[in-house]
């Protein structure tokens, strides 16, 4: 059994419960926080294999919460993939600078977030 948990960083519901229903059928464990504050306390105190961070957050921004986590010795390693829905010129390249292994705009389709996940996780 596959162990592999991933960190879903995510203010929005409706976009958490679409990425729980698709993780829902592999073998990656999810945890998820509602905004960049929580999210970088969560993955500080357990953390993940894998972090799928929104760029729009709460308290913290999520390239705010990357660069956080990349100073970090405990989750330095951890790949961290940015999503974003404002995917606008250079984002790729800020998300990339604030150290983020991944990028993915939305909208995106589910087999496009599990490609990515897989990709840094294989099952």
């Amino acid at each position: 059994m596959n162990d592999r948990t991933i960190l879903y960083i995510e203010d929005n519901e409706f976009n958490r419960k679409i990425v729980r229903q698709l993780l829902s059928r592999t073998s990656y464990r999810l945890k998820e926080a509602v905004d960049g504050e929580a999210g970088v306390a969560q993955a500080l105190e357990a953390p993940p294999d894998l972090i799928l961070m929104d760029v729009q957050l709460p308290k913290m921004s999520g390239l705010d919460a990357t660069r956080v986590l990349r100073r970090d010795e405990r989750t330095k390693h951890i790949p961290i993939v940015v999503i974003t829905s404002f995917a606008l010129s250079g984002d790729r390249e800020r998300a990339t600078e604030a150290g983020a292994a991944g990028y993915l705009a939305k909208p995106y389709s589910p087999r496009e977030l599990l490609a990515l996940v897989r990709q840094f996780l294989p099952e």
